[in-house]
């Protein structure tokens, strides 16, 4: 089995890299393979909203220059997806907001490829914002019938200075629990879907607030 994590700090070995890290070791030790993606450090334009993805269906999205398509096809590929931010503002990087948006949105619009692969989110912050960050992560796993695994708490880990975070005990401690049940849930999904049949997808029903 194989999870890709990306890394949505600026700073490619920063406290966001350090919690992914503890994740990947206990998942590594389930003969997990992990792939952690640095892409915080890199221009990567917003989502137009030109449905060019819609129309062309072929999993890709249309703006070229950055490496979006390419993370893409690893996250088809995975089994499991991290995602990791640093706290901005009391939410996510700029990269990592406009990879999400375009990698979902083509995600969306070709018939839901990341559907019940197994998800997580972590962010690294110095004081507070942290719990606002983390939702923001999980409404794209949520959004997209992806399979949330949890922890023993908010995973939330605490640091200023690169590696700092290894001293948040507790935090440590939410990173190590939240990968052991990934693994595991990662392990029902593989076990299990031979056996037992898988929701029928739905076609999403768009309901708009504003009545005529």
């Amino acid at each position: 089995m194989k999870v890709v994590a990306f890394n949505g700090s600026p700073n490619k070995n920063g406290n966001t890299y350090h919690a992914l890290k503890l994740i990947a070791e206990e998942l590594e030790k389930q003969d997990i393979e992990v792939e952690i993606i640095h892409i915080g450090s890199q221009a990567i334009r917003g989502c137009m909203s030109c449905w060019g993805c819609y129309k062309n269906q072929n999993e890709k999205c249309v703006l070229k220059g950055d490496s979006v398509n390419e993370w893409i096809e690893k996250m088809k590929k995975a089994d499991g997806i991290i995602l990791g931010s640093p706290v901005h503002y009391s939410g996510i990087s700029g990269a990592m907001k406009s990879f999400l948006d375009r990698a979902f949105v083509v995600n969306e619009n070709n018939g839901s490829i990341l559907r019940h692969k197994v998800g997580a989110a972590v962010v690294a912050v110095r004081r507070s914002g942290g719990t606002a960050a983390l939702d923001q992560l999980n409404k794209y796993i949520n959004y997209s019938e992806m399979l949330m695994p949890s922890s023993r708490y908010w995973n939330v880990i605490h640091g200023t200075t690169p590696g700092e975070v290894i001293q948040d005990e507790e935090g440590v401690q939410i990173m190590k629990t939240l990968a052991k049940n990934m693994a595991w849930l990662l392990k029902l999904v593989e076990y299990g879907k031979d056996t037992i049949e898988a929701p029928e997808k739905e076609d999403k029903i768009l309901t708009n607030f504003i009545r005529q």
